[in-house]
C-alpha cells in the first residue's frame, strides 16, 4: 500500500460511468485555494449514458447526482427549457431513464446582465481602498453561478463598493480572490482592485495566508493531529468531496483540541492547503465529522433546530498587498454555533 492510498494521520508529540463534468459553483465552501476559474465565456454541455445500476431513475435526480454542485431544482429548469436531451429529444423532468440511454446536459453561458448590485447588509470586519474582509453569514453563496444569480456576497458587493472590485476573475466574480461554503460562516477577503488581487492570490497559492476555523465534531479528540490526504471529487458522489481518489490533490489540515465534552469536541483547524470542502472531508476522513453538516456527517443532527453546520471561518490573515503590513481578523462566531456550545458546557 502506497502512502496516498491510506489516510494519513500525525498525533502531535506531548499534546495531550463518465460522470458529468462539475458545472456550477467548484469550489465554493469550499475551504479553497486560490484556482483560477475561468468565466463562464460560452454554453457547456456533456453527454453520458445511462449505466444498469441507474435504470428507473428519474431523470432530474439522475442529473441532480451527477452534475455536481447544480440545485435540482436549476436542473429541473433547464429540462424544461430543452437544455436536457435523451436519445436525442427533449424530455420530462419525471421520465425514468433506462439502461444505454444518452443524455446530454447543456448548461447555458451565465449571463452578465443577470449579475446585479442589490442593497444587501455587509457585516465588514475591515476595509480600505484595496482590500475589504467581511463575516459571511450562514446560508449565503460568495459569487453568482447556476442557480444562484442573487443574494450573493458579489451582489451585496457590487452595491456596496460601487463597482470598485477587481476583475481578473470576470464579471460573474468581481473581486473574488477565494470562497467559503454556502453554509460555512466567518471571514472573507475581497480585492478592490487587480494589484491588490494579484497579491493577496500569490498569498494563497504559497500558503502564507493565516486561515483558522472553529468547529465542532462528533467524538472525543484527546489530542492535536495533522491529518495529510488527497482530495478530489468523488467517483460517484458528485456533489461531495473523498480522500485518496484518483486527480486528488494533496491536502493538510492541523488542527488543535480546544475542550472536550462527553460524545462531541471543540478544535480549531488550520489549514495549510485549501482544497474544497476539506475540513469537513478531512474530520469525516478520520470519523469525527463536523456537527450540523449534511452532506458529509449523521443524516440526523442530535441537536434539533441547529440551524447551520458548525464550521467557522474565525481567523484570517494576510500581508496588505499596499502597506506590507501583516493584519489579522477575526469573525465572531454566529449565536447559534455559541448557543450550541452553551449547552455543551452544561
Amino acid at each position: 500500500m502506497t502512502e496516498n492510498d491510506q489516510i494519513n494521520v500525525t498525533q502531535k508529540e506531548n499534546s495531550g460511468c463518465e460522470n458529468v463534468s462539475d458545472f456550477s459553483l467548484l469550489m465554493e465552501d469550499g475551504e479553497m485555494e486560490n484556482e483560477s476559474l475561468p468565466e463562464e465565456a460560452t454554453d457547456t454541455s456533456v453527454s453520458f449514458a445511462v449505466q444498469k445500476s441507474e435504470s428507473g431513475i428519474r431523470l432530474d435526480k439522475l442529473l441532480s447526482d451527477k452534475a455536481g454542485d447544480l440545485t435540482r431544482s436549476y436542473l429541473q429548469k433547464l429540462i424544461k427549457e430543452g437544455n436536457v436531451t435523451v436519445n436525442g429529444k427533449a424530455s420530462k423532468t419525471g421520465y425514468k431513464v433506462n439502461e444505454g440511454d444518452m443524455i446530454v446536459l447543456t448548461v447555458p453561458k451565465a449571463a452578465e446582465l443577470e449579475v446585479e448590485a442589490e442593497n444587501i447588509p455587509l457585516d465588514i470586519l475591515y476595509e480600505d481602498r484595496d482590500v475589504i474582509v467581511i463575516n459571511k453569514p450562514k446560508g449565503m453563496v460568495v459569487h453568482p453561478a447556476a442557480g444562484h444569480y442573487s443574494g450573493t456576497v458579489v451582489n451585496a458587493l457590487l452595491y456596496h463598493c460601487q463597482n470598485e472590485l477587481s476583475g481578473i476573475n470576470g464579471v460573474l466574480r468581481p473581486g473574488i480572490v477565494h470562497r467559503i461554503d454556502q453554509n460555512t460562516t466567518g471571514s472573507l477577503i475581497i480585492c478592490k482592485n487587480d494589484a491588490a488581487h494579484r497579491s493577496i492570490a500569490q498569498q494563497l497559492k504559497e500558503h502564507t495566508i493565516t486561515r483558522r476555523y472553529r468547529a465542532i465534531v462528533y467524538g472525543r479528540l484527546t489530542e492535536d493531529g495533522v491529518i495529510h490526504t488527497t482530495i478530489g471529487r468523488h467517483p460517484v458522489k458528485r456533489r461531495e468531496m473523498a480522500v485518496n481518489v484518483p486527480g486528488g490533490k494533496d491536502a493538510v489540515t492541523h488542527y488543535h483540541v480546544l475542550e472536550t465534552f462527553s460524545n462531541f469536541t471543540y478544535i480549531e483547524c488550520r489549514l495549510e492547503t485549501g482544497r474544497t470542502h476539506q475540513i469537513r472531508v478531512h474530520m469525516k476522513s478520520i470519523g469525527h465529522p463536523i456537527i450540523g453538516d449534511d452532506v458529509y456527517g449523521p443524516s440526523k443532527c442530535p441537536f434539533a433546530g441547529l440551524e447551520g453546520q458548525t464550521l467557522h471561518a474565525m481567523t484570517l490573515g494576510f500581508v496588505h498587498p499596499v502597506t506590507g503590513e501583516y493584519l489579522e481578523f477575526q469573525a465572531p462566531l454566529p449565536e447559534y454555533f455559541e448557543q450550541l456550545l452553551k449547552k455543551l458546557r452544561g
